[in-house]
Formats: structure tokens, sequence, C-alpha cells
């Protein structure tokens, strides 16, 4: 099959902006990897930093009462 030449004028939206597929894993899961990654200071934890992850309303709204919450003494 013969390839085919496009011509980008700019209007088009570029294959490259596809979103990813979506995945599920246990919240239990997830923490035990990050946290096993933060303790040994692993790289790629960097590499995602700035990524926006998708979480449950009520967890978002627990996440953010512990991030306000002082440590006790």
């Amino acid at each position: 099959m013969r390839p085919r030449l496009r011509l980008f004028d700019g209007n088009e939206k570029s294959e490259s902006t596809l979103t990813e597929p979506e995945v599920s894993i246990r919240l239990e899961e997830l923490t035990r990897i990050l946290a096993d990654a933060i303790i040994w200071d692993r790289t790629w934890i960097q590499d995602f930093a700035d990524d926006e992850v998708k979480i449950s309303a009520d967890l978002f709204e627990v996440l953010s009462v512990y991030s306000q919450m002082r440590p006790s003494a």
C-alpha cells in the first residue's frame, strides 16, 4: 500500500493528543508502591510529580481535611 501524504495546516488535532486509557488500581496497592518509591527516593516520582490523577470526591474531602490537620504532640 502506498503511503499517503497529508498537509498539516494547524487546525487538525494531532494524533499525539489522544488520551491514554484509564486503569484502576486499589488505593492500598497504590499507596504501598508510592510509599516505597518515596522512601527509596526513586527518580520516577519526580517525573510524574506534575501529572494529575482522578480520585473520588469523598477521598478528596478526606485528604483535604487531613492535609490541614496539625500533627499531634
